[in-house]
């Protein structure tokens, strides 16, 4: 049985992603900061395979308590999708004034960093033995095209797009780092997409976006290890 731990599960990308998985017969790790709250992983565990597990990915000892409750389970993908653009969730703007020039908060930023890029890494550290002991043995990153340096027009958003960014880089080293060991790890864009952060006027609905990403994730091979890739199967610039 192929096995999925996916951080951010209950809305958005992160649940229509679970479910696809869950429908097609994956065994899910379905992460969340309040489980209870989560209605449609609540549902989604009542029909298919889905244990949900209480996962704040800031509190890194969290993550290590979720590996020692996995033991040495196999993890066929590893799929570090939670994200924030802010700790006070706001809908994708053109005016997050405490991320522009002359109005950045510092302590916020390094909140960011830590979800967006340092909790990612930590996932990789704590379950890379699961990973290797796995058939697919793949690491997803869920990273955004506001990290694209070469895409970049935008003079806002420091806090996310430098995150995400830093996610790239991280993807990058560890594709170096574990290719020995079999691992493939991407950085995946899902486009601007109608959910949450991306608000109701995105270019794509959810299930265009995780569509997509369900197929670039089911052609991945280890040759893919170290790419940007979009919903679309496209590369990304860096």
């Amino acid at each position: 049985m192929k096995t999925l731990l996916i951080t951010g599960a209950n809305r958005g990308l992160g649940f229509d992603f679970t479910r696809r998985m869950a429908e097609t017969g994956w065994h899910i790790h379905a992460c969340c900061r309040a489980p209870v709250q989560a209605d449609g992983l609540q549902a989604l565990a009542v029909k298919h395979d889905v244990t949900i597990h209480a996962l704040d990915v800031a509190d890194f000892s969290q993550i290590d308590a979720l590996k020692t409750k996995l033991g040495d389970e196999p993890i066929d993908v590893l799929f570090n999708n939670a994200g924030i653009m802010e700790t006070n969730q706001r809908t994708l703007s053109l005016d997050h004034t405490n991320q522009m020039f002359d109005s950045l908060d510092e302590d916020e930023w390094m909140a960011v960093m830590r979800v967006n890029t340092m909790a990612p890494l930590r996932m990789c550290e704590v379950f890379v033995d699961n990973v290797v002991a796995s058939d697919r043995k793949q690491i997803l990153m869920m990273s955004s095209i506001v990290g694209s340096i070469g895409s970049n027009q935008t003079p806002r958003w420091y806090h996310y797009g430098t995150s995400k960014t830093a996610l790239n880089m991280v993807m990058r080293n560890l594709a170096a780092d574990l290719k020995d060991r079999g691992i493939s790890v991407v950085s995946l864009h899902p486009g601007w997409t109608q959910t949450d952060m991306g608000g109701p006027t995105a270019a794509l609905s959810i299930d265009e976006s995780v569509g997509g990403l369900f197929k670039v994730v089911e052609t991945l091979t280890p040759n893919d290890s170290g790419r940007f890739i979009a919903w679309n199967g496209d590369d990304v610039p860096w």
